[in-house]
């Protein structure tokens, strides 16, 4: 799709002056140059133009207002980005273009261009707010002490790649929003579910639990004490009836057979 017609699609009925967010990656341009911006797009906070066979960016409106508000952490949590993603195109020099449209610039992603000398960088010095630049998958990260000499011809620059001049890759606090959010989940559901089962468990095969459970299972043990007693001395009771009345029938059945004895004497 030509980058005119993607544009025009992505408006979708609103003004340019409505326009916040604009992402047309993966559209074409017919001649590598930006077609279908113009300076109405005053308000335009964030631009991605991926992808799109770019070779030069002469034709890019006035956008002052690129900004995309992100967060390196507790370093950078008071930082406004103005993003602009331009990887992947074939761009091979005229970066002053930035300087000129998009003055306010801190984050630029040129990663996967035709970018090979630092010449062509140097005319990124005037953007006196860059914070971070992408060169990643460039021809220039090839040469000897690239980082150092980035880091050096454009000291306004915190992260190179990603990741500052000590190496410490740049804190990235969206990642780790979401991956709170995923471990709470996570964490708490399996607990959560856990402890229902354990309850279901404890309703269906011990019946009442608690403190009035437990009381309850008292007062019932010592009743069963109390009839458990009165139990036994009932049974002694009836026992040693039961064994005087045997002792009591059997003496005189054994006189009985004393008085047959004595008959057939």
């Amino acid at each position: 799709m030509e980058m005119k017609k993607r544009i025009s699609l992505e408006l979708r009925n609103r003004t340019p002056a409505e326009v916040a967010e604009l992402v047309v990656d993966n559209c074409r341009s017919s001649d590598g140059e930006v077609e279908g911006l113009t300076d109405d797009f005053k308000e335009l906070e964030f631009l991605s133009m991926v992808n799109v066979g770019l070779t030069s960016l002469a034709k890019l409106p006035s956008l002052p207002k690129l900004r995309k508000f992100q967060n390196f952490g507790q370093l950078l949590l008071s930082w406004n980005y103005c993003c602009l993603e331009l990887s992947d195109n074939n761009i091979s020099g005229g970066l002053e273009t930035l300087s000129e449209k998009c003055p306010n610039l801190t984050y630029l992603n040129l990663s996967g261009n035709k970018i090979k000398e630092l010449s062509t960088v140097e005319a990124l010095q005037n953007l006196k707010n860059l914070k971070s630049l992408d060169l990643f998958n460039c021809e220039i990260t090839t040469l000897e002490e690239y980082r150092e000499s980035i880091f050096e011809l454009l000291p306004q620059v915190v992260y190179l790649d990603g990741f500052d001049a000590e190496d410490n890759e740049a804190p990235d606090s969206e990642a780790d929003d979401d991956d709170e959010d995923e471990d709470g989940e996570e964490g708490t559901g399996p607990l959560g579910d856990y402890d229902d089962e354990d309850d279901d468990d404890e309703g269906s095969e011990g019946g009442e639990v608690g403190l009035s459970y437990l009381t309850k299972e008292g007062i019932q043990d010592e009743d069963e004490d109390d009839d458990y007693v009165e139990e036994e001395e009932e049974e002694a009771g009836e026992e040693g009836a039961g064994v005087h009345g045997e002792k009591r029938k059997r003496a005189a059945e054994d006189e009985g057979e004393d008085d047959d004895d004595d008959d057939d004497d």
